[in-house]
């Protein structure tokens, strides 16, 4: 069983900058393909960012792309989302979750294929 614990949100303006991380405990952090999803009121659950559990695969939503960054730390258990020149449509719950993986390229966008998920962090950018 694996436990994900995000953090890191919170309320910023458009423009600025947050990180969020994801501490994983319980299991074997490298043998998970991560990735950070969000979801805003009304919303279906959006996955912005994904990696392998090589971290050599990454995926990012084109509404992301060259803004938002994913990395993992594999001996620190940690995966992050490094967010920048964030902006309103931004605003959401965040979510990291974990799927078992014995490729170290695989990713998968579906969230039903995830198996654990943490509780997650709210991100708010103002206008």
């Amino acid at each position: 069983q694996v436990q994900l614990v995000e953090s890191g949100g919170g309320l910023v303006q458009a423009g600025g900058s947050l990180r969020l991380s994801c501490a994983a405990s319980g299991g074997t952090f490298s043998s998970y393909a991560l990735g950070w999803f969000r979801q805003a009121p009304g919303e279906e659950r959006e996955n912005v960012a994904r990696t392998s559990r090589s971290g050599i695969t990454r995926y990012y939503a084109d509404s992301v792309k060259g803004r938002f960054t994913i990395s993992r730390d594999n001996a620190k258990n940690t995966v992050y989302l490094q967010m920048n020149s964030l902006k309103p449509e931004d605003t959401a719950h965040y979510y990291c979750a974990a799927k078992y993986s014995d490729s170290y390229y695989y990713t998968v966008g579906n969230p039903y294929e995830y198996d654990y998920w943490g509780q997650g962090t709210q991100v708010t950018v103002s206008s």
